[in-house]
């Protein structure tokens, strides 16, 4: 089976979901000059193809008191995984979970209130592999599209 490559006006519409998910098809169809039967049709398409994965809304976790984002690494060996996987996907602080190359096999983006709970999931992790945190003070550039 070929892959879908999306079109110029694929692309269109999915810069215009990804500046505001919440536009609707009739809005999109008048940018893309297409009926709202045809951008449906393109939207569900993309869709089916995994292009488009869902619609979220950006939220600032500071504003649930979520002050402290770390960074952990941690090295799995490959037999572990099996367990490791199903294991960090129950933990609902961790933003991504990454299988990444170099010294960590693992890069995983949490949020926590407290460190103390921060101190707890590291001592979770260390029982598949060595762990190295890095808190971070600030970010500079927040979580972006990629430019379509």
């Amino acid at each position: 089976m070929e892959k879908y490559e999306p079109d110029k006006i694929d692309k269109k519409i999915i810069k215009l979901l990804m500046d505001n998910a919440r536009m609707s098809v009739k809005d999109i169809a008048k940018e893309v000059f297409l009926s709202s039967p045809a951008v449906s049709a393109r939207i569900d398409r993309l869709q089916k193809e995994g292009i488009i994965k869902g619609y979220h809304a950006s939220v600032d976790y500071t504003g649930f008191g979520y002050n402290i984002k770390a960074f952990v690494n941690l090295e799995v060996k490959p037999e572990d995984k099996k367990d490791f996987y199903p294991f960090i996907k129950k933990i609902p602080n961790v933003i991504e979970c990454s299988c990444v190359t170099g010294d960590y096999s693992m890069l995983i983006e949490v949020v926590y209130k407290y460190t103390e709970e921060l101190d707890h999931l590291i001592n979770e992790l260390q029982k598949f592999g060595r762990t190295k945190t890095l808190i971070a003070f600030s970010t500079s550039v927040e979580h972006r599209d990629i430019p379509i």
